[in-house]
């Protein structure tokens, strides 16, 4: 069958590179019930999330340092050592993402990441600019699932929702892009994706 859809939109983080904040911090933090409770009350998700949205690592950790300044080594050390959190890629997903490209289908990524960062992961990972283009929350100041970063990646790329299909490991960031308009999958592991991927006609 002809497939309806024009855009492919790739998620980055446990799309295509592995993320693990784990890794060195496990050398870091040795007692895993001392570094849980770490993530879940200092360095946590909703404070590494602000720096997807724009906020400058230098404010991030001020903030945390001056709550918690016998951690300040920790909370330094999340920034420092940072790649050792995206260890490698995930070949299958990328070997997907570049035979698209090469067919010449128009793909383009939409990525909750830091801006600093991001630059480094297109270091660590060149496939990282194969595609057309790509919108990054730290660089746009909007993140995922809000409505509004999947309007601007339309308009900025050109893209009709209705004919674009975003690839994601969150239900929430799937969800969004859907109130969007768009065709939207939850990226479950490569084969999950091929069978996805079929069901609109791209493999």
């Amino acid at each position: 069958m002809t497939s309806a859809i024009e855009h492919i939109v790739f998620d980055i983080g446990k799309v295509l590179i592995h993320y693990d904040p784990n890794i060195p911090f496990s050398r870091l933090i040795p007692d895993e019930t001392e570094r849980k409770w770490f993530f879940d009350n200092i360095c946590t998700h909703d404070w590494n999330i602000e720096q997807d949205r724009g906020r400058t690592w230098e404010e991030a950790e001020k903030l945390l340092v001056a709550l918690h300044p016998d951690r300040e080594s920790h909370i330094r050390a999340f920034r420092k050592h940072w790649r050792e959190m995206v260890p490698y890629a995930y070949p299958e997903s990328v070997k997907l993402m570049e035979r698209f490209i090469d067919e010449g289908r128009d793909v383009t990524m939409l990525t909750n990441f830091a801006a600093d960062t991001f630059v480094e992961a297109q270091e660590i990972f060149p496939f990282l600019k194969r595609p057309r283009g790509v919108t990054v929350s730290g660089e746009v100041k909007l993140i995922k699932p809000d409505v509004a970063i999947y309007e601007l990646h339309a308009r900025t790329f050109g893209l009709d929702p209705s004919r674009s299909l975003f690839i994601d490991d969150s239900q929430a960031n799937v969800d969004g892009a859907k109130k969007a308009g768009w065709n939207a999958v939850l990226f479950a592991g490569p084969e999950k994706l091929v069978e996805d991927l079929k069901r609109f006609g791209l493999v």
